[in-house]
């Protein structure tokens, strides 16, 4: 033990890492910085994790496009605790994703953006982003169906900005057309590129933290002016401010810990997401559908008007970026107080309540086929007709069920055919299906005059 001091003394004396860290964990704090300050600790405890865990990944990865999947498929399957370290890294992406969100959220709700801390919001907005573009980007490295055509429809989208658009799309994949280029350049921006932005943003980010303090709980009455502030949050901390560790930091280790034991639980129970099939241009029942955190836009841009899409596409991200960094200097001073502020409160519940219910309509994506729709089991049959029976099976084999539901069978983007025979009869039913109609193709020349008619009988049980 007398070895391991003096060994740590001549380190220490070398090195300075007791005076460099002294004044980090030993800086006063506002005595009400509690429970609801611990979820910026906690975003950079799952940075951490992402850091470990990717390195860990990238030892076995083979970020080319012939090798990609198949070593995936090893890491998941073959590779001793590979499939835990693949669930650690996926969920602890999404916890990192939710505890920023969260972070930001309440910094706004407290008005902690306000003078002097107009900067450490300018940075964290600029972190949320990053953490989403690291999500994005990791998502094309599974190398899978799903993966691949997911980053393609968003090049497509990016592809539809005025002016830089096709330059931009060219930019993220690497050329035209998705291929082992793409693999390449978004491997180095997940690795590389936006790592290395993020731990500079996060190094300054602190450094704005330790500099202008951690902003004190909000109470009404007592607004923030910037010609007095500096010196009555110097002199407060000075009467009552304590230090941040321990009687701080031990919530940000407790929570941040609790944090990563939830991830690995997460990780260990339900493991990572199955990839899809390898990516092949050939294959064209695919539907691709971005991870969870990238839901919300999915939707957004499905269910809004075509017509405007393309200004949409631009405008849209611009607007919210901008309003996002312009927020602190348009209200730098004043109440912070969610008391006085209640069209703040109110502008942020509707924000939630608007981002959730796209991600709920994300996942269910009434608007996309349903390849993995299976056949209809005997019980939604409802006839040992072999007529009918045939209509059924045919029901699936002509790919009917991929849009329309029976039962609970099937997908939503057409109209359900559960009860199909009480609102339409035979007639009706033939000349749908021969002529198609909004976003349904005209069958009349594909299926055979006694394929229609077993279609129909089925469909005229369903009453």
């Amino acid at each position: 033990m007398k070895m391991l001091k003096k060994i740590w003394a001549w380190i220490d004396d070398r090195s300075g890492i007791t005076e460099m860290l002294n004044p980090l964990i030993k800086h006063l704090v506002p005595p009400g910085s509690k429970w609801s300050y611990v979820f910026g600790s906690a975003t950079l405890f799952c940075l951490v994790l992402q850091v470990i865990t990717g390195v860990a990944l990238s030892l076995l990865y083979q970020p080319s496009s012939s090798d990609a999947y198949q070593s995936l498929q090893f890491i998941t399957h073959q590779a001793k605790f590979g499939n835990l370290l693949r669930g650690i890294h996926y969920f602890g992406a999404s916890a990192m994703i939710i505890m920023v969100g969260i972070h930001m959220i309440r910094v706004y709700i407290t008005a902690a953006y306000k003078y002097p801390r107009e900067m450490g919001w300018i940075s964290g907005v600029l972190l949320l982003f990053l953490t989403i573009a690291m999500g994005f980007t990791g998502q094309l490295l599974r190398w899978d169906s799903n993966g691949v055509w997911s980053s393609v429809v968003a090049a497509e989208q990016l592809g539809r900005i005025p002016l830089i658009g096709k330059l931009a799309a060219r930019l993220l994949m690497g050329g035209n057309t998705v291929g082992g280029h793409t693999l390449s350049r978004f491997y180095s921006y997940h690795v590389f590129v936006i790592p290395a932005i993020l731990f500079i943003l996060v190094a300054f980010h602190l450094m704005l933290v330790i500099r202008n303090g951690i902003s004190e709980p909000p109470k009404m009455g007592r607004p923030v002016d910037p010609k007095t502030y500096r010196q009555w949050y110097k002199d407060m901390l000075a009467k009552v401010g304590v230090p941040f560790w321990p009687y701080s930091a031990w919530r940000d280790i407790l929570f941040g810990a609790a944090t990563i034991i939830a991830i690995i639980a997460l990780a260990y129970i339900y493991g990572p997401p199955e990839l899809t099939q390898p990516p092949n241009p050939a294959y064209i029942y695919t539907n691709p559908k971005p991870d969870w955190y990238m839901l919300a836009i999915f939707s957004l841009f499905a269910l809004m008007p075509p017509k405007i899409e393309s200004v949409v596409i631009f405008v849209g991200p611009v607007l919210t970026v901008l309003i996002l960094l312009c927020l602190p200097f348009i209200s730098h001073k004043g109440e912070r107080s969610a008391l006085r502020r209640p069209w703040a409160v109110f502008g942020s519940i509707c924000v939630i309540v608007f981002v959730f219910s796209l991600f709920l309509l994300g996942e269910q994506s009434a608007w996309s086929p349903q390849f993995t729709a299976k056949p209809l089991t005997p019980t939604a049959i409802h006839s040992s007709d072999t007529l009918v029976i045939h209509g059924a099976a045919l029901l699936y084999q002509r790919g009917c069920l991929y849009c329309h539901k029976v039962d609970n069978t099937g997908g939503l983007k057409g109209p359900e055919l559960t009860n199909i025979a009480r609102r339409l009869s035979d007639e009706d039913l033939r000349v749908r299906i021969v002529n198609g109609g909004t976003n349904m193709p005209a069958y009349g020349g594909i299926l055979k005059k006694e394929d229609l008619t077993a279609i129909i009988a089925f469909l005229n049980t369903r009453k």
